[in-house]
């Protein structure tokens, strides 16, 4: 069943202000106030403006007397449009395909195949978030099982996240405000004089008076909310985008009609970059059903490319996916993301180089869901900051790892503690411990001092480590290192820790 994320952005006026002038203080206050004739009022306040007391809807000059030094901004609906529009199209490229406006305050997202590319729903919103709040953005997020759902649950929550679990929709909105099912302003202040709060007041209310008096919209967005009525999202578009489409007289349903279209798709979409000089890194394949249902499929490679066979090959393998329904009207495929691509000449004798290339494979495992990366040294000598991921078809970086001393095929994450059995100050284990086992030491070789990063870190200023390579009788070899120089105890704790295993 599809799943949909709601992201609602609240404080997008005044964070899109403090993006726009880095400069502004972060405790400074915002609110940002309309204008109609001589009357001023605050439509929007950031936290640090709400916790003075300011709130939305207060009027400025009443604003202005609760705290002096608020600062007070204009609304510009246009630039806020547009900067809403750029997130979605960021996000567009980042987490799914299908993607698009959600009001003027929210981004929602089709997150079906893209959850297990992160981790699983908690880990993917929780990524999400960080994110936004990273990019100096507030961000409520929600995934539930429809639209109406999600948008309304990231409106009412006071936390960051929430994941409303595959059909718990009825019990995480019922008890929700009547507002929070996008209904019309005015509506929403009838139904309030009518008596209605909450969302389980108004769907316990039959159905026909409801008609009667207001129209189909409420029994509409109802509908949505539960999931009785489709509510497919429609992608967000820029003019940037390439996209070939092919609709149908006579919906489609088998897989090898469906590889035969995607197939000519991909010939067109290649001829269309090649003419602009560029190649494609990530591609959606967008399936529109007759029953109004949007189905994607995002294929993604390591470097720029514009082989036909190799592009059409990422989708075949995956289209048995496809839930064609009663039937596909529309085929669609856009490069989401293309870079610069030069032609370049395949030989240049009559003997090819033996060259391995291995980006087809990377291609591969990525499409499957699998985090494919690269290690590359880093300018530094505490050994767990040495190493960092990269892509893995980036071009190879000029640093290189400079020790004097042999260093282990295998570095843990994180050190292990061990117990160890040593004189101190500086001579190697004669024994140690690690996760149950105890290993008797038969060879060491040590000690190497390592110090801190005190330019980076204060708390590292007289932190010291000194490692040992050490084996044991079963000819076992492992990195260990006691923290502190095992005299003052300012330097480290002197406890023992298991830091990489060698080949």
């Amino acid at each position: 069943m599809p799943r949909v994320l709601s992201i609602f952005l609240p404080d997008l006026p005044t964070d899109r202000i403090r993006r726009a002038d880095p400069a502004i203080p972060v405790e400074q206050p915002i609110a940002v106030i309309a204008r109609s004739g001589s009357k001023r009022w605050v439509v929007a306040a950031d936290a640090a403006a709400r916790k003075a007391g300011v709130r939305v809807g207060m009027p400025a000059a009443k604003a202005q007397a609760l705290f002096r030094g608020l600062m007070l901004e204009d609304a510009d609906q246009a630039a806020d449009a547009t900067a809403l529009e750029r997130i979605t199209l960021w996000a567009l490229t980042h987490y799914s395909p299908i993607v698009a406006v959600d009001g003027p305050d929210g981004i929602v997202m089709d997150t079906e195949g893209a959850d297990h590319l992160q981790g699983g729903e908690e880990r993917m919103v929780t990524g999400i978030a960080n994110r936004f709040r990273a990019k100096g953005l507030t961000a409520r997020l929600a995934i539930a099982d429809t639209w109406g759902a999600a948008h309304a649950c990231a409106r009412a929550i006071q936390r960051d996240t929430v994941v409303v679990l595959p059909g718990e929709t009825l019990r995480a909105v019922e008890q929700l405000p009547i507002h929070l099912l996008r209904l019309p302003d005015k509506m929403v202040i009838d139904l309030r004089t009518l008596g209605f709060k909450s969302i389980s007041e108004l769907s316990a209310t039959p159905r026909a008076p409801l008609t009667l008096r207001f129209g189909p919209e409420i029994g509409r967005r109802l509908d949505q909310t539960y999931g009785r009525l489709a509510e497919p999202i429609d992608p967000i578009r820029s003019s940037e985008l390439i996209e070939v489409s092919r609709s149908f007289a006579e919906p489609i349903g088998a897989a090898e009609t469906i590889n035969k279209y995607v197939g000519r798709l991909v010939v067109q979409l290649i001829a269309e970059l090649q003419r602009k000089g560029l190649g494609v890194r990530r591609t959606d394949l967008i399936v529109e059903t007759v029953d109004g249902v949007r189905q994607a499929i995002r294929a993604g490679t390591a470097k720029p490319v514009r082989d036909v066979a190799w592009l059409a090959k990422l989708f075949r393998d995956r289209t048995e996916k496809i839930e064609p329904g009663f039937g596909i009207e529309k085929l669609s495929l856009v490069a989401i993301l293309t870079q610069p691509l030069e032609e370049e000449q395949r030989a240049s004798s009559l003997i090819e180089e033996d060259t391995t290339d291995i980006t087809p494979l990377i291609d591969v495992f990525g499409n499957r869901g699998q985090r494919v990366y690269r290690l590359a040294p880093v300018a530094s000598d505490v050994p767990e900051r040495s190493v960092q991921r990269i892509a893995p078809a980036t071009v190879a970086t000029e640093e290189s790892w400079v020790h004097h001393w042999p260093r282990p095929v295998r570095l843990l994450h994180k050190p292990d503690p061990i117990d160890a059995i040593a004189l101190m100050p500086d001579r190697p284990p004669v024994s140690i411990t690690w996760r149950g086992m105890r290993h008797k030491i038969t060879r060491a070789d040590g000690p190497e001092r390592v110090f801190g990063e005190w330019w980076k870190r204060d708390s590292e200023l007289e932190a010291v480590r000194d490692y040992f390579a050490v084996e044991d009788e079963r000819g076992q070899r492992f990195w260990v290192f006691r923290s502190g120089d095992g005299v003052d105890p300012e330097t480290g704790s002197h406890r023992w820790f298991l830091h990489g295993i060698f080949a």
